[in-house]
């Protein structure tokens, strides 16, 4: 299991995912640009004493990440406020890439339509969304539920 952010724009929600990444010793991809000056300092500093722990794969773009999960033979689990799967109704594979949106944007049509699926959180009604790392705390929690994936 792993956890990509497609151009995040709050450090401090990047921060929060790698902290989250390094306590299920689950790596995080980030695909370049983020919203913020990146720096591996900054980061560190976001997520507090757990970002030396965490695993973090920069890409330059979405197409080097893509490559990279081709590559892997992982599939693309899109979380969107926009999906139609819910998340109690999704079945996960160890080897998925949880691709978490821009938090202002989310990710466009191309990269949407390449992902194999596409889930939400399914919420209350008249509420948009999450905070994405929030989001993506609670998605990480039942794709390892169900694949067994928990650390000891």
């Amino acid at each position: 299991m792993r956890i990509a952010l497609y151009q995040p724009e709050i450090a401090g929600n990047v921060g929060a995912i790698l902290r989250l990444a390094a306590c299920f010793s689950v790596p995080v991809d980030i695909v370049m640009p983020t919203g913020f000056a990146f720096s591996d300092a900054r980061l560190k500093r976001a997520a507090m004493d757990y970002g030396a722990v965490a695993q973090v794969e920069k890409h330059a773009n979405f197409a080097a990440f893509d490559q990279a999960r081709r590559a892997a033979g992982r599939r693309l689990v899109l979380m969107s406020s926009h999906a139609a799967e819910r998340l109690p109704d999704a079945r996960f594979q160890p080897g998925d890439v949880l691709l978490m949106g821009s938090e202002s944007a989310g990710v466009p049509d191309a990269v949407r339509d390449m992902a194999d699926l596409r889930i939400r959180i399914p919420m209350a009604p008249g509420l948009r969304s999450l905070n994405l790392a929030v989001s993506a705390g609670i998605a990480l929690a039942e794709a390892l539920r169900q694949t067994e994936g928990f650390p000891a």
